[in-house]
């Protein structure tokens, strides 16, 4: 009886874990798209910024 309690007990930790796990996965996947997105509409006019700066170094 006490070790089904333990295995309950330990079930909804472990499963809690994961699930913590899986969201920050999810949050990293999010931010990396998003990350991605910006240097594909961006890049061009970021690219022509900093070599105006190099240039004028």
């Amino acid at each position: 009886m006490v070790l089904q309690r333990l295995h309950r007990l330990w079930s909804a930790v472990t499963r809690q874990a994961g699930q913590g796990l899986a969201e920050y996965a999810l949050i990293l996947a999010l931010i990396a798209i998003v990350a991605i997105l910006a240097l594909i509409f961006l890049g061009s006019q970021i690219s022509d910024k900093l070599s105006i700066v190099g240039g004028s170094m």
